[in-house]
């Protein structure tokens, strides 16, 4: 898909528009913008996982990514789920993955070696 050209003839509503889903990738971005919650997505790409899972796979203690997925699920990045005392963790939908697919080709892929 194409960017959006913006220029001086936008009506009001169009611009306010393009304001609002500014808004809203920015807040997208600033939850993932943090090394652990975007580990944390990282680990969620396979599948859910337990909060204790997650403290293992993070080396983290509980309080630190407890802290990462409250920020992650306040922003609608994740969604909870109890099971008995254990809470699981998976991805609420697949703008994460897309997301973490484009950055891994940067820094992480071939076009990482490109730079």
């Amino acid at each position: 898909m194409p960017l959006p050209v913006i220029h001086n003839g936008l009506t009001d509503d169009e611009l306010e528009e393009i304001v609002d889903k500014a808004t809203t990738a920015s807040s997208f971005l600033k939850a993932i913008s943090h090394e652990g919650r975007l580990m944390i997505l990282c680990y969620l790409v396979s599948g859910e996982k337990t909060v204790t899972e997650l403290e293992e796979l993070l080396s983290a203690r509980q309080a630190a990514v407890s802290q990462q997925l409250s920020r992650l699920r306040l922003e609608g990045l994740v969604v909870p789920r109890r099971d008995g005392k254990a809470i699981y963790y998976r991805l609420a939908d697949p703008r994460p993955t897309k997301m973490l697919e484009t950055v891994y080709d940067l820094f992480c892929g071939d076009e990482a070696d490109k730079t």
